[in-house]
């Protein structure tokens, strides 16, 4: 296959100023860090199919704000280690274990996505972690499309699993297909659709590694995009109320953005905790803090400034 430059940069993206790993219950998960290291921690989490690195330009704009901030890759994500077992339940353990072993006091935490809602998920369950929560268009709404319901989960379930084990069966067999730089940002597009294609160039170079054959997202071949498992939004929107600490949620207003989750401010504000701040951007997608990081990340600081 014919190669292309393998250069590209990014305005504004910054390398890690550290890496390394943390073993999450026995799962080393890759771990990027910018920012003084002896600075007040914020941790960041990622949503779906994407990964620590997604944070190179949002992630700099934090630390040079004063913060350390730290984010890892998921299961089966970027550089972490490819797992048998990957359901939501799975994640929200590895970012427990994750921060556990990361930090010895609570921290701040900022989740994207698929990642604020297991970060809902989890300060429902060890709410002492955190000093401040901030969720970037994770909030789940009566609009937010669930696992398909419990009739059809019943129906299908012999389908679904007979699938799903024969697809680990054949794990060592499966693989990422190869492409060039272009051809793997265009793949990607249809998921990003307001993001630039500079941009995702720029991705497939600190997301994707190269072979013989040419690009690959690193990404297990296993893992595809679908539903939650057993999930409904109303179970998370239970664990927003009840939060006890600084919150902030931002979410964006382009509704027809196929990996939003497609919340509206109405619905989820009567769910706020108390003192909790809820801001919308009508203009900005679901990636927002990639496609306006300058404009989120002045909005996270000046929530977080109060910490330090």
């Amino acid at each position: 296959m014919e190669q292309s430059d393998e250069t590209r940069s990014f305005p504004g993206a910054r390398p890690p100023d550290r890496t390394g790993w943390v073993d999450a219950g026995g799962l080393r998960l890759a771990v990027n860090e910018w920012g003084e290291p002896d600075a007040p921690a914020l941790a960041l989490v990622h949503g779906g199919f994407d990964f620590s690195r997604t944070f190179d330009v949002f992630g700099p704009m934090l630390a040079d704000g004063g913060w350390r901030v730290v984010a890892w890759d998921a299961r089966g994500h970027g550089d972490s280690e490819h797992a048998h077992l990957y359901s939501w339940p799975a994640d929200v353990r590895d970012h427990y274990g994750a921060i556990t072993a990361l930090f010895d006091e609570p921290v701040a935490l900022l989740g994207h996505s698929k990642g604020g809602g297991q970060l809902l998920d989890l300060l429902d369950a060890r709410p002492g972690l955190a000093r401040a929560f901030v969720n970037l268009d994770g909030l789940p709404s009566q609009f937010s499309a669930p696992d398909i319901n419990d009739r059809e989960r019943r129906r299908m379930r012999r389908a679904d699993l007979a699938a799903s084990l024969d697809r680990r069966r054949r794990r060592n067999e499966l693989q990422r297909r190869p492409d060039t730089i272009e051809g793997l940002a265009e793949r990607r597009a249809p998921m990003n659709p307001r993001l630039s294609r500079e941009w995702l160039e720029y991705l497939v170079t600190v997301g994707a590694r190269r072979d013989d054959e040419g690009w690959r997202w690193k990404i297990d071949p296993v893992l595809h995009l679908g539903g939650f498992g057993p999930w409904r939004p109303q179970w998370s929107m239970e664990h927003l109320a009840a939060l006890d600490l600084p919150f902030l949620g931002v979410l964006s207003g382009v509704q027809d953005d196929p990996m939003g989750w497609k919340s509206r401010r109405d619905d989820v504000a009567p769910f706020l905790p108390p003192g909790g701040r809820l801001e919308a951007f009508d203009d900005i997608g679901h990636f927002l803090h990639i496609e306006q990081p300058r404009i989120v990340a002045d909005l996270v600081l000046d929530f977080l400034r109060p910490l330090r």
